[in-house]
């Protein structure tokens, strides 16, 4: 791989090694994030609700290593993926151009998975009509209840509504120019922790203002622009990224996972936002994790991933709109109707469940995908 990571020329034209890598792992670990769930959410549906209770010693410690220094990663992994492939955008190509092929690609299949959480849980009496035709009622504003991992594709739209505003600067910024912005960018990931330990309203929030100071700032957007700095600017060697990677992974996660342990009292009740108060993807520690995942994966260096890579990363958006279908299930055989003693160990449970989960989405997307139109289910 050459000092920069800008990949063009041939190589450009084709598919990339390490990306393909990316969207298979964080496709798995965004399963293995709600695997965990079933092993702290208070509630009867095995995911993390409002209230969360973590049953004894193993499960605090599984679900903080699992859920939080393992797969905290996963959606800015996701976000970093598509920035790093689209930005900045190809010359000629205009606003309506570029919004007319992204959002064709993601929106029809977001919509099929919508309207499906809304209704298909009626064959298994797992939800009631009334539930679904309420949430059938909110499709238009936000996703359906049994569909909260749709959380994802709002922040996704945004990012791909933002990326023509953006690309003509990041194609004339400097090095210095983006970093400065991302220096912003980092000072704004403190703000949930300094909402939640100092105070509510920072920066000119108030009731008739939400946005604060750093606003425009904040959020996915900077991941969008880390892509990019990594990609045209970024000039480590090598061996470099693989010894900074590794330390900005192991010093972000480990705090990721051990915020969660700290919280989480075996036995008591408590909010899942305050157990989770370090869990945030724009925060400093998961922003952290993120960056040095991302380096330690720009070090693939070979030029095609293995067919069953390369298929699955094909498939993964597909499977990700799926999988709660199939986790949900899974998770209840091997919680068994209790989550302080599973059907195995809490250690083997957890990936044991992703694992299942990731194996049934890889099947059905794979079979849906030879049906004619099916780009329009799984994109």
């Amino acid at each position: 791989m050459n000092n920069q990571l800008t990949l063009n020329g041939k190589q450009s034209a084709g598919r990339i090694a390490f990306i393909d890598y990316i969207r298979v792992i964080a496709c798995f670990l965004v399963m293995l994030v709600h695997a965990s769930e079933n092993f702290y959410g208070a509630d009867s549906s095995g995911l993390a609700g409002n209230m969360s209770m973590l049953a004894n010693e193993a499960n605090r410690f599984w679900v903080a290593f699992y859920d939080g220094f393992v797969a905290r990663t996963c959606v800015p992994l996701f976000m970093i993926v598509s920035a790093f492939l689209l930005v900045p955008m190809k010359n000629g190509v205009t606003m309506g151009e570029f919004y007319r092929k992204r959002f064709t690609r993601i929106l029809p299949p977001m919509l099929v998975f919508m309207v499906l959480y809304t209704f298909l849980p009626l064959l298994w009496g797992g939800m009631q009509w009334e539930q679904s035709l309420a949430d059938l009622k909110r499709l238009p504003f936000n996703f359906p209840s049994m569909a909260g991992h749709l959380w994802f594709m709002y922040p996704l739209i945004s990012l791909y509504l933002i990326i023509p505003v953006v690309s003509p600067w990041l194609e004339r910024a400097s090095a210095k120019d983006e970093r400065i912005f991302l220096g912003i960018f980092i000072v704004s990931t403190f703000i949930p922790w300094i909402h939640r330990f100092i105070t509510p309203e920072l920066w000119g929030e108030c009731f008739w203002n939400g946005f604060t100071m750093l606003w425009y700032c904040s959020g996915y957007l900077g991941y969008l622009v880390m892509a990019h700095y990594i990609r045209f600017h970024l000039d480590w060697d090598k061996a470099k990224r693989l010894r900074v990677g590794a330390l900005c992974f192991l010093v972000g996660a480990a705090f990721t996972g051990w915020s969660f342990y700290l919280k989480g009292v075996p036995g008591q009740l408590i909010e899942t936002p305050e157990l989770e108060w370090s869990w945030a993807f724009c925060t400093p520690n998961v922003l952290l994790a993120s960056f040095g995942a991302f380096l330690l994966f720009t070090c693939i260096t070979r030029k095609e991933a293995p067919a069953i890579v390369t298929g699955l990363s094909k498939l993964s958006f597909g499977m990700y709109l799926m999988h709660m279908f199939f986790l949900g299930p899974i998770a209840k055989v091997f919680v068994a109707g209790n989550a302080a003693q599973p059907l195995i160990p809490v250690w083997a449970a957890i990936p044991v469940i992703a694992i299942l989960s990731f194996i049934c989405c890889a099947i059905a997307s794979w079979l849906i995908s030879k049906i004619p139109g099916s780009k329009w289910v799984i994109g």
